[in-house]
């Protein structure tokens, strides 16, 4: 035992693994260069896409603590999302394939202006709507734009001060309203009602079906965004009008079960484009927390061209040793000054380097996908089996590793299944496997992965049919690389496969060069294939010298 070390007691940890629950957080936040970004008015990047236990939520979170006074918080249940994209309505108008990018670009800008104009005069009662108003007309008296801006914030004097859900639930309301009076129009010669049963099964003949399609574009597009995108400019120059108004929105849980729907994808690429527009604000700061599977899925295509735009405001989360270790060490020093024992350093938990074994950190990183939840987790693994130690051995640390491993598998299954249903089977099927895995047996487990299809449980599952029809039945003219790359893509993209030139080289994951996969070249040139580290334990994967002087025919 070190001189002076206390043991370990059964509760002490790193923190938690989620921001929610993660104890230290205030306390042992690490500002790495993404959080000056983030803060930065400068910085014009605001949408966080990151991996799930990249530090999205944490970094809100924290930035929320901090400036509780400038930061309002805005979260899918509290706009009853979930409500809009299971209405009736909206689901009988995109059967319809009606486009409603505009209905979703005023709902959001709405919610966001009364947000911010409540939190910045505190408006939440009928006495303070008027008073905010009164002083407001004073000031823009003499610009007749801004005064029928403020008009459009009368229409809604009985909702004004009420919670953000009430407020689009009326919005919704009037206009399921207009669609059902659109729908009960005559349309043409035979003057036939068209009543609005939504669910009924009526099929419309295509004339009928054309006229009642623009009729309802017509309701979709007739919105309030004229005097919404004034009502923005009287934000810049009257109510945030100065550096002691600035306010950051931070709108995070986008990536809740809900989001599994088109519809909701298309609710938040709606939001992307609202806030491209409202960040025009000097001093306002919007912040979209998004992880990186959903953003992937959203058609920009639909936005006229402006994915570009998009792409340009995005601040990828990622993290490297050093800015894990500099986390590590604060947090070390932060629980080991709770529990009364002196720590300096995420080293001082940890056993010595050697030479058969290696640097302890090292190795746990190198079982990571470089995120801080991933590495709070093995630590805390590892602190849960040395209690009553005063310091990590490696027998501990190999322990801690099978129990890490299997939820990290847990996590990978849970954070794409939504994309991806049944993706643990692909996982299972290299249990026991040995690696490096040869280009010759990697193929024989992506054919297996690929016959997966065909079993009755995937039969529902068109993403893996649809990569069984490019390698398996692709033309015999296509090369190895071709056939195989839209599956090791996959694997490679969420982190599930690396790939090596030689055996000499740095094996590469998605962590290290996200974008490495999508290279033909690449795949072509690799000869040598891993699973993770991180599932190798849960997997019963070993590393395998011997299987370095085997022929590929052998295999």
């Amino acid at each position: 035992m070190p001189p002076n070390r206390k043991r370990f007691r059964s509760n002490f940890n790193l923190g938690g693994e989620q921001a929610e629950a993660d104890p230290l957080l205030e306390y042992a936040f690490y500002e790495t260069g993404d959080y000056e970004a983030i803060t930065s008015r400068e910085d014009a990047r605001c949408f966080l896409i990151g991996r799930t236990g990249s530090g999205k939520s944490a970094t809100l979170q924290y930035l929320e603590d901090i400036m509780s006074g400038k930061v309002i918080r805005i979260t899918p249940e509290d706009l009853s999302l979930p409500y809009i994209v299971d209405l009736s309505v909206i689901r009988h108008l995109d059967s319809l394939d009606i486009n409603l990018d505009l209905l979703f670009i005023a709902l959001w800008k709405h919610v966001l202006l009364v947000e911010l104009i409540r939190h910045r005069y505190k408006v939440d009662s009928p006495v303070a709507k008027q008073n905010f108003l009164a002083n407001l007309r004073e000031a823009v008296k003499r610009d007749p734009a801004k005064k029928e801006a403020l008009a459009y914030l009368d229409e809604f004097a009985g909702k004004f001060w009420c919670e953000a859900d009430e407020r689009v639930r009326e919005i919704t309301e009037k206009f399921e309203r207009r669609i059902d009076e659109a729908g009960k129009g005559h349309l043409g010669p035979s003057g036939a009602s068209l009543d609005l049963n939504f669910g009924t099964g009526r099929t419309y003949g295509t004339e009928e079906k054309r006229e009642l399609v623009d009729r309802y574009q017509r309701v979709v597009n007739d919105t309030q965004l004229a005097r919404l995108n004034k009502m923005i400019r009287v934000l810049d120059e009257n109510i945030l009008d100065s550096p002691q108004h600035q306010t950051y929105v931070i709108i995070d849980d986008l990536d809740r079960d809900w989001v599994d729907e088109r519809l909701s994808n298309d609710l938040i690429r709606c939001l992307f484009r609202t806030v491209l527009d409202i960040n025009r604000i000097r001093y306002l700061k919007v912040l979209v927390a998004l992880r990186t599977n959903i953003f992937r899925e959203l058609d920009f295509g639909r936005t006229g061209g402006q994915e570009e735009k998009f792409r340009a405001l995005v601040l990828q989360i990622r993290w490297n040793k050093l800015d894990l270790e500099g986390m590590l060490n604060l947090r070390a020093q932060i629980a080991g000054r709770r529990a009364g024992i002196a720590l300096q350093s995420i080293h001082d938990l940890l056993p010595a380097p050697n030479r058969s074994r290696g640097d302890a950190l090292q190795y746990i990183l190198d079982r990571t996908l470089m995120r801080p939840r991933d590495t709070i987790s093995f630590f805390n693994e590892c602190l849960a089996v040395a209690a009553g130690s005063s310091q990590l051995t490696w027998p501990q640390i190999f322990e801690a590793e099978r129990a890490y491993s299997e939820k990290r598998l847990l996590a990978l299954r849970d954070e794409w299944k939504p994309t991806y249903p049944g993706i643990e089977d692909v996982f299972y099927a290299f249990t026991k496997t040995s690696m490096p895995l040869s280009k010759a047996l990697f193929t024989r487990y992506l054919d297996e992965v690929l016959l997966l299809h065909l079993e009755e449980k995937f039969q529902d599952h068109d993403w893996l049919k649809e990569l069984a029809e490019t390698s398996l039945y692709s033309s015999r003219r296509a090369g190895w690389a071709e056939s195989y790359q839209p599956l090791i893509k996959m694997l490679f993209d969420i982190g599930f496969v690396g790939l090596a030139q030689t055996k000499k080289e740095r094996v590469i994951y998605a962590q290290d060069n996200p974008r490495y996969a999508d290279r033909l070249r690449n795949l072509e040139d690799a000869s040598y294939f891993y699973v993770h580290p991180a599932y190798r334990s849960a997997l019963e994967i070993r590393y395998d010298k011997r299987i370095w002087q085997k022929k590929d025919r052998d295999l």
